[in-house]
């Protein structure tokens, strides 16, 4: 057992002339403490205690005098005095938080009456010796929680405190007077945390303070039993009885939990404070909601961009063919209108799998149908955000494959910085539509993590487009798949808008010796993946998630429609973010969602051109 730290010396009753100051108002500021204290004794400084950030006060201050004796005429003359209408508590100041932590000569008083405030409690304990600090818990709204502190300079003094005051009656109520203990020494131990204090409900009304307090004495000596009473002295029907030992407790809950009681069940257990019951609560629902989602991996559904027309029986009616929908939920708004989006889990992920490869881009009434497998926003936030640090951190293939240069003009011979990929590592194909350009030129010993994304022709071809010739034509012979590709040569054969912004540095043709001939090469570029996107996406801010959907969509659009691609796709992009992404992967989608954009282009001009360009595409 460890011995008790030893007691201040008796010549240290001031043990220095800095006084704290707490319990203050956050309107009073340094000027009002010194105006305050500097009536009774001169003072050398002031300092409130603020937040390093928002620099509000803390509540407290410390106040520096010139000599202890000053200090302790300062406390006694102004310890509980209202400033800006909340009394202050003054108590030396002790910078050593040891004697504070140890709970030497430190009191812990509970079943107080609201009425005793802090000058209350330090009037009747200060009787029995000197008081280092005394305080009365209070709430938000400044209502006292009916417990309290007391810690003396003396050990002898806060024991003569619990003898006398212990189980005495303070304004009519019996209170409890007990040595200070810290919750991680109630706590220590293995398994079960100790408690002493117990915590009883279903009781009956009749049920008084003293046929309560003898139906526990039987488990071990009681400090305390409390029968909790309304305002008009009716019971509530519950109470709290707190045992010398934690064994006695133990005992108490052991025997009396579930037992009859005037043809009620009572429950008893170990009294519990507001926090410590809302985190039970809180770990138990997490625990079920966890094996909920256990149950259901894989075989849960999230669906979304529904028609308006869709109710919850038509929704199980169409997925009901692909088997046993075990839960079916349409979400919502607080006013009943329904926002498009709901749940659909099946009982096996088979079952799941199956429904997603069938629906996911069906039209359902007027809208394609989205499907995917449900997660948890956490999950997915977490999955979004680790795959997009994989794809930028560094050694992982860049999301567009093609070099970089290190500024936005024409170089001379310059370094070139080729993506990165790992030995083996194919780039992914691009998407729908887009085709890569052949690779004559690459040879065998070329090592494998550059990419040449650029054509070279074989040795003793003549290199670049000849002189006085057609640069377009040639080259679109040199890039016979030319989607994608702006095909003005000035601009060095890129469309800009075919990379998102934020993924890809400065592109540019760039003057390469190769055998002695210097020769212009376009850079290739393909759109990135759906994934790609999407893992971009989630860090870019909602303007840039536009211009990111918009640069990749418009190519894709204007195959569709030349002349009027920007229109198109404006109204496109009006569209919920997920529904752009499918539109970009699936040909079909676009075409229908076009056609539609066209149809509402044509009824609103005069125009009778766009109703010949529409009857192209169908």
């Amino acid at each position: 057992m460890a011995a008790a730290p030893p007691a201040p010396a008796a010549g240290a009753l001031f043990p220095n002339s800095s006084l704290y100051v707490g319990d203050l108002d956050a309107t009073v500021d340094e000027s009002k403490l010194y105006d305050l204290f500097s009536q009774v004794a001169p003072v050398i400084s002031v300092k409130i205690c603020r937040d390093m950030t928002r620099r509000y006060s803390l509540g407290y201050a410390y106040v520096n005098f010139t000599s202890p004796i000053d200090a302790s005429n300062a406390m006694d003359a102004l310890n509980f005095t209202y400033v800006n209408g909340k009394p202050i508590r003054i108590m030396f100041s002790n910078r050593d938080p040891g004697l504070r932590k140890s709970g030497y000569a430190n009191l812990f008083i509970k079943n107080l009456d609201p009425s005793i405030d802090t000058k209350a409690l330090y009037e009747t304990f200060s009787a029995f010796g000197s008081v280092l600090s005394c305080k009365v818990a209070i709430d938000h709204t400044g209502k006292s929680k009916g417990y309290g502190f007391v810690q003396f300079d003396k050990e002898e003094s806060a024991q003569n405190a619990i003898n006398r005051l212990n189980g005495m009656l303070i304004n009519d109520r019996k209170v409890y007077v007990g040595t200070f203990v810290r919750r991680q020494e109630r706590n220590r131990g293995k398994g079960s945390p100790k408690f002493t204090n117990v915590y009883v409900k279903n009781l009956s009304e009749s049920i008084t303070d003293e046929s309560f307090k003898k139906m526990f004495e039987k488990f071990g000596v009681i400090t305390s039993a409390l029968v909790m009473k309304d305002a008009n002295g009716k019971s509530k029907c519950f109470g709290f009885v707190n045992f010398e030992t934690p064994e006695s407790a133990a005992a108490a809950v052991e025997n009396l939990n579930e037992s009859s009681l005037d043809d009620k069940v009572l429950y008893v257990g170990k009294a519990e404070k507001k926090a410590e019951r809302e985190a039970e609560l809180r770990a138990q629902y997490l625990r079920e909601r966890n094996n909920r989602f256990e149950k259901l991996k894989g075989a849960n559904l999230y669906l979304k961009n529904l028609d308006e027309t869709i109710n919850e029986e038509k929704l199980r009616e169409l997925f009901s063919e692909f088997g046993t929908i075990t839960s079916c939920k349409l979400m919502h708004d607080p006013n009943g209108v329904s926002k498009g989006s709901g749940f659909v889990a099946f009982s096996s992920p088979e079952e799941a799998t199956k429904a997603l490869n069938k629906m996911n881009g069906k039209m359902i009434g007027r809208k394609h149908l989205y499907v995917a497998v449900a997660q948890r926003r956490e999950e997915r936030k977490a999955w979004l955000q680790a795959h997009f640090a994989q794809t930028r951190s560094p050694g992982a293939m860049s999301p567009i494959s093609g070099f970089h240069t290190s500024a936005p003009t024409r170089l001379g011979h310059q370094p070139l910085y080729f993506s990165q990929v790992g030995p083996g590592i194919i780039p992914q194909p691009p998407a729908y539509g887009f085709q890569q350009p052949p690779l004559p030129g690459l040879q065998s010993g070329v090592p494998s993590n550059f990419v040449m994304p650029f054509q070279l022709q074989q040795p003793g071809q003549r290199m670049g487009p000849r002189r006085g010739g057609n640069s377009q034509l040639q080259q679109q012979q040199l890039y016979p798949s030319s989607q994608g590709f702006n095909t003005n040569a000035r601009n060095g054969g890129v469309n800009p808008s075919m990379v998102p912004q934020g993924l890809m540095g400065p592109i540019m043709p760039l003057p390469i010796d190769t055998s002695g001939a210097s020769m212009e090469i376009p850079l290739v570029t393909s759109p990135i993946s759906r994934t790609m996107l999407a893992s971009a996406m989630a860090s870019a801010s909602p303007e840039n998630q536009r211009k990111m959907l918009g640069e990749q969509l418009y190519p894709l659009v204007e195959r569709l429609e030349h002349n009027l691609a920007g229109k198109v796709t404006g109204m496109l992009l009006e569209m919920d973010q997920t529904e752009v992404l499918h539109l970009i992967e699936s040909p079909d989608a676009l075409k229908k969602k076009v056609i539609e954009a066209m149809n509402v282009l044509r009824l609103a001009s005069a125009n009778s051109d766009i109703g010949d360009q529409l009857g192209s595409l169908s």
